[in-house]
């Protein structure tokens, strides 16, 4: 699905572009590909075994998987992450903040592989990244947000194309149709950091969302994650 010139949705089961077994699901994540000066952009790369599924929908839009050259993870778990080490395989650099890079290198509790009954297989990241930190990646120029809380991986990236300010932000919103957080089950779910996330997110102008599951947000994003965290206020204290 074609997001904006040059920018695609090319995975999640949530929205029907991938499938990993069941309909309408939270087993594959909403994966993102950029097309960069320097080759194409993956953000998140899915459960693993929608990986051929993600390339397929890559070629429908004349994206070429070989011409894959990066994948950012917004955090650990096995809908995020688990193809992780597939794309390694084929040569693509693994880019992480530096917590979900110690999950996935262990592929332990922190990854979840246990909430889909499968093995997390085990991938090094070629690079770690910091909360603030501005990195170039094929040309382009992201800002990293380390969120953590649902995961202490959770990480968003900053980007302008197209004349906007996009956010890949991976699960610390939920999305409308299951409420206004990621996941409460996380091995390493805290509520407290959580919040303190959700404060500093929520002081952030975008004019485009990109999220781990469910729909796109096109218009005034701030107030949807302004939304989360008034929610976290109200129940969480």
């Amino acid at each position: 699905m074609q997001i904006l010139k040059g920018l695609y949705q090319v995975g999640g089961d949530l929205m029907g572009i991938t499938w990993d077994g069941e309909d309408a699901a939270y087993r594959d994540c909403n994966s993102y590909v950029l097309a960069c000066p320097g080759g194409l952009l993956l953000f998140d790369c899915g459960c693993g075994g929608t990986l051929e599924q993600i390339f397929a929908n890559m070629r429908y839009w004349g994206l070429d998987p070989e011409e894959i050259k990066a994948c950012i993870l917004t955090h650990p778990h096995f809908d995020h992450a688990a193809g992780a080490h597939l794309l390694k395989a084929r040569g693509v650099k693994i880019i992480a903040h530096t917590e979900t890079a110690d999950a996935i290198a262990s592929g332990d509790e922190r990854c979840c592989g246990f909430l889909y009954h499968k093995t997390f297989t085990a991938c090094t990241a070629d690079e770690t990244v910091a909360d603030g930190q501005h990195l170039t990646v094929l040309g382009l120029d992201i800002e990293v947000m380390h969120l953590p809380g649902h995961s202490m991986g959770c990480t968003a990236y900053f980007f302008n194309h197209e004349g906007r300010r996009i956010v890949v932000s991976g699960d610390v919103i939920g999305t409308l149709l299951a409420g206004n957080f990621g996941w409460s089950g996380s091995f390493d779910y805290n509520k407290p950091v959580y919040i303190e996330s959700l404060r500093r997110f929520a002081q952030v102008d975008t004019d485009l969302m990109l999220p781990g599951h469910g729909m796109i947000y096109f218009h005034q994003p701030r107030r949807r994650v302004e939304d989360a965290f008034n929610a976290a206020l109200m129940e969480w204290r």
